[in-house]
């Protein structure tokens, strides 16, 4: 079986290949992308996958994007930290859809439901699907943000209105808070998770780390290769860039 892997977590892209070459030693891992865009490219220079692994929110946007500029003819087992995700899911060719942190016994279950549509997807029909999960994803889900965040410090709680966050960033396998008096908090939550939690009118993803609050940003200016630079306040200690992938997209969001 010849898989191509869309995840753009370092960690997460690993133990999904760990755990899939466990259940299936045989199975041949083609590539591993982290783009929407990347994964358009591979897709139109590249005979189709047996399976397609896809993680739901990429660095420069949603993997269902990919999906306007590729026909896709494969099965697909999505993954996911958002159940509200999957009923979209389904409804574009999907097989089957894995919450994160991704469970062995799950993606056991995945590769066996993949064996029972299979011959559905040779004969060109449209393969079974669950319907009672189907029919649990359809209760209305919530459309408000997150007011506030909790971080605790030492033995203390504290808790930050989402009106004092400048940005968040992921570093050494932590995402902190930022608030736009410079104070940092330590969050259970992961970048992918806060993408979806925070308005996306005021917060913007800039790239696989930072998430920014529209007015934290300072200063935009182009940089190599299409990219755009970044300056953030209060400060950044690393410098922040916006890949050319997802440039066009900032740039859209800046201009609503």
């Amino acid at each position: 079986m010849k898989v191509l892997i869309v995840e753009d977590e370092p960690f997460a892209q690993q133990e999904l290949i760990r755990l899939a070459k466990e259940i299936k030693p045989g199975i041949e891992i083609l590539d591993c992308l982290d783009t929407v865009y990347d994964t358009v490219a591979w897709l139109n220079s590249n005979p189709s996958p047996d399976l397609l692994f896809l993680d739901i929110q990429l660095s420069d946007g949603l993997s269902f994007d990919i999906f306007s500029h590729h026909k896709i003819s494969c099965p697909v087992i999505f993954t996911t930290a958002f159940d509200e995700y999957a009923i979209r899911a389904f409804k574009v060719n999907s097989i089957d859809y894995l919450l994160k942190p991704i469970k062995a016994n799950d993606l056991e279950a995945a590769f066996q439901k993949l064996e029972e549509v299979k011959i559905s997807y040779q004969e060109n029909i449209d393969p079974l699907l669950d319907f009672s999960k189907l029919a649990q994803l359809l209760q209305p889900a919530s459309k408000e943000y997150k007011s506030r965040f909790v971080s605790r410090v030492g033995d203390l709680i504290k808790h930050i209105s989402v009106e004092d966050v400048a940005w968040f960033y992921a570093e050494d396998n932590v995402v902190l808070l930022v608030t736009r008096t410079d104070h940092r908090y330590i969050i259970d939550h992961t970048i992918d998770q806060l993408s979806m939690l925070v308005d996306p009118a005021l917060f913007t993803r800039l790239n696989r780390g930072v998430i920014a609050n529209i007015k934290s940003i300072a200063k935009v200016s182009k940089y190599f290769n299409g990219r755009l630079s970044i300056e953030l306040l209060p400060a950044c200690k690393e410098p922040v860039y916006v890949s050319r992938a997802r440039t066009q997209g900032f740039i859209e969001w800046l201009d609503k």
